[in-house]
């Protein structure tokens, strides 16, 4: 990052530091502030490493004003930024806006995931969202599996408790969980009902010769049929009389509406290929999205649905349906996608799953992977996601998610817990000559009660290829003291902490050439091998920890000669 850029990100990171605080009426969080600094400044994100060490300065200077002192020079920054909060409502603090007329009704909400893969980073938006709005008005929510395609997304039966498990690591828990493939009785009867009321035909017209008349606004031949006639041949869509393509059940809507996509569209087709899930394997006339889930939100009392944009056809479709039962419509709030440039590999089910197949990932949790398992094994806590998301609202425009908004709120919640440890990679190893048997680096620099971590030194140390510095030229080994370099040995100098106040002698981080822990870091760019301090082969599993100068992983697992940890960020 160049010295322009870097006053760019500090004006930028000052202007959105005061709104968080004045806003708030409390100190910025960094986390906060990085999300809609990253988001309005795209030329900030190949940089996203190196930000929030510029931005974290920024933020601490904005918090030593006082309030008034915070006014005062936001008036300065951005007047307008000023001028609009105080035109806001004072008791408005919330990230997301007020859901249309919740007051009229207790809010009941739904996630209505497709169980065909484990969750991947863009999914969690929905629950994120949705879980906030549930808080925020004491609201219900229902975790419905909308599993009614056993052909073209076909469930994979491990999804269904992965799922669940992603919405609590969120920090969510539905209110009720429920699979639409259990309930296709409920489906059948209501179809049976809008076909007595005029509402439904069955059509044995090929798919494209339908399109053709559809697309021409002319009705079907089948389309005046007699709802008892109807009703015998969907009986025998039931009980599997029909293979797939030679009947469907119809919607009748308007078959000139301006929207071809509404035009008599289709409620049931018949479909071959069995459920996977035993329970519902029996079946082959299966209800369509827009059918099901119109139904099950009308049954489970909706009150409010979030969908895509690209959704909208989806509520005109249904609307004939609640038209023809006669019920009241939800609210919507339609939204754009969320877009994650940080990753290799594209944020869809059926891509990651196609690299699992081939060999290419590890599996829904590799570091690589652009997965909420992946996030997670990684020691990145759901709560950070959860904010990250939160902070991009619910606008109709597509929206790009820093990967450093997140990194920024993981980093809030786990540095005060996270002891720090040494890890080097492509170690070079120096002989030492002189000097005390053991470094004592503090297990947490703010945390001085916890103590030291006591590392035996030996007769060697390893620093990092870049630490080394040139003959005759010093540096100080991180809770040990100075050393010279010095006919490729370190000679000790001694542990006055002068010559790196007054000197700029650099501070590295090291280990012991002899005693140390083989330690293998997996990272989105692939593994990493190294060595690291001894004490880190007695940590255990799930803890986080911060190796000094690289950044937070997570231990992922301990063998009897090698610690495997994962990188969560810097």
């Amino acid at each position: 990052m160049n010295d322009e850029l870097r006053e760019q990100v500090e004006h930028e990171a000052e202007k959105h530091a005061l709104l968080n605080a004045v806003k708030h009426d409390s100190d910025a969080d960094v986390g906060a502030v990085i999300g809609p600094l990253m988001g309005e400044n795209p030329d900030f994100r190949e940089h996203g490493d190196e930000v929030p060490g510029v931005v974290a300065p920024v933020v601490s200077r904005v918090n030593e004003l006082d309030t008034e002192g915070r006014q005062k020079r936001l008036e300065v920054v951005a007047p307008d930024l000023l001028a609009e909060l105080q035109t806001d409502d004072e008791g408005d603090d919330h990230p997301l806006p007020d859901l249309p007329n919740a007051e009229d009704a207790p809010v009941r909400m739904r996630l209505a995931p497709n169980p065909n893969g484990p969750w991947h980073l863009g999914h969690g938006r929905m629950p994120a969202v949705i879980g906030t709005y549930k808080e925020r008005y004491d609201g219900w929510m229902l975790c419905r599996f909308d599993d009614t395609d056993p052909e073209t997304k076909r469930p994979d039966l491990s999804a269904y408790d992965a799922i669940v498990g992603a919405i609590e690591y969120l920090g969510f828990e539905p209110d009720e969980v429920v699979k639409a493939s259990d309930r296709m009785e409920t489906y059948y009867d209501h179809a049976r009902e809008l076909i007595d009321l005029g509402g439904a035909y069955t059509c044995p017209c090929p798919a494209g010769e339908f399109s053709d008349l559809k697309n021409s606004g002319e009705a079907c031949p089948h389309r005046d049929k007699s709802p008892q006639k109807t009703r015998e041949e969907f009986e025998a869509m039931v009980d599997g009389e029909y293979g797939a393509g030679e009947m469907v059940l119809r919607v009748r809507t308007d078959i000139t509406h301006k929207n071809p996509a509404l035009r008599d569209w289709v409620a049931f087709r018949m479909v071959d290929t069995p459920h996977p899930r035993e329970e519902a394997s029996e079946y082959r006339c299966w209800p369509l999205l827009d059918f099901q889930s119109g139904v099950d939100d009308h049954l489970f009392g909706i009150t409010h649905i979030i969908r895509g944009i690209d959704l909208q056809d989806s509520a005109k479709r249904q609307r004939f349906l609640y038209d023809y039962f006669d019920w009241a419509y939800p609210e919507v709030v339609h939204w754009g996608h969320v877009q994650v440039e940080a990753y290799d590999v594209q944020m869809s089910t059926s891509t990651i799953k196609e690299r699992i197949d081939e060999g290419s990932l590890d599996g829904w949790d590799d570091p690589r992977a652009p997965t909420l398992a992946s996030l997670r094994r990684r020691g990145i806590e759901g709560g950070a996601i959860t904010d990250a998301m939160v902070e991009l609202g619910t606008s109709t425009s597509n929206v790009d998610l820093a990967m450093s908004s997140i990194y920024a709120a993981n980093r809030e919640r786990v540095d005060d817990d996270a002891d720090r440890a040494f890890f080097v990679r492509d170690g070079v190893e120096r002989a030492l000559d002189g000097g005390p048997e053991t470094g004592e680096p503090p297990v947490h620099p703010d945390h001085t009660d916890r103590g030291v971590r006591e590392i035996p030194v030996g007769e060697a140390v390893l620093v990092e290829p870049d630490d080394l510095p040139d003959e005759g030229e010093r540096v100080w080994l991180k809770g040990y003291g100075c050393v010279r370099n010095s006919e490729n040995e370190f000679e000790f100098v001694g542990t006055d902490i002068d010559v790196v106040r007054e000197e700029d002698v650099p501070v590295v981080h090291w280990v012991p050439a002899n005693e140390n822990r083989p330690l293998t870091l997996r990272t989105m760019e692939g593994d990493v091998a190294g060595h690291a301090e001894p004490g880190i082969g007695s940590a255990d599993p799930d803890d986080v920890v911060q190796f000094e100068r690289i950044g937070f992983a997570r231990i992922d697992r301990q063998g009897s000669d090698e610690t495997v940890a994962y990188f969560a960020h810097p």
